[in-house]
Order: C-alpha cells, then sequence, then structure tokens
C-alpha cells in the first residue's frame, strides 16, 4: 500500500521488482485499507508506528497540536499511514523497511 507519489513507496516497489517477487500494490488515493487489513497491520507493527508524524497530511491537519484517537483519524484518512505498507501475512512493515524485506525474501 502507498501513494504513486511517494518516494519510498517507489522504492519499495523498485526492491521487490529487482527481487522478482509478485506484488499487489493499492494506491491509497483510490482505496484503503479494509478494516481486516488495518487489523492485521496494527497487530503487526502496532498503532502508534502506522501514522506518518512527518507527512504533509499530519502537518496540513496541524495535528501535532491536537489530541485524538490515532485509530479514528487513521481509518478516516488513508494519507496520514506511513507509507509503504508491505504486508506478508501475518508480517507487515510501515516505512522504508528493506532489511526486513531481504529476510523475508530470503525465507521464502
Amino acid at each position: 500500500f502507498g501513494t504513486n507519489k511517494c518516494q519510498n513507496t517507489k522504492a519499495a516497489l523498485r526492491f521487490f521488482k529487482e527481487r522478482r517477487v509478485p506484488i499487489q500494490f493499492v494506491d491509497l488515493n483510490e482505496k484503503g485499507l479494509s478494516e481486516g487489513e488495518f487489523q492485521s497491520i496494527k497487530k503487526a507493527v502496532g498503532l502508534e508506528n502506522m501514522m506518518d508524524r512527518e507527512g504533509r497530511e499530519y502537518q496540513k491537519l496541524n495535528l501535532k497540536y491536537q489530541k485524538f484517537d490515532i485509530e479514528s483519524k487513521l481509518k478516516g484518512n488513508n494519507l496520514l499511514l506511513k507509507t509503504p505498507v508491505v504486508r506478508q501475512t501475518p508480517k507487515a512493515t510501515v516505512g522504508y523497511a528493506p532489511e526486513t524485506w531481504k529476510q523475508w525474501v530470503a525465507q521464502s
């Protein structure tokens, strides 16, 4: 999961393409996470780690100075997710994590 404009998402797509790993890319601008996918990722990485506190959307909404429920904000706005979100059920990563992905590829 990611966006076409995200450099980390592009790097992740390139990482898997270079290793000939089949992937399914979902653009968060077009389609969000299902409830099951959200819960699976939340369980794997933790709710706090899912939010991109450095991202444009977080700054645009001025969330730094607000109290809010992280889960409801993330479910309501997919662009607050740290991207790319890479899943290999039941495992998942958020953000650019090539070392973890290398381990996954080696285990496959």
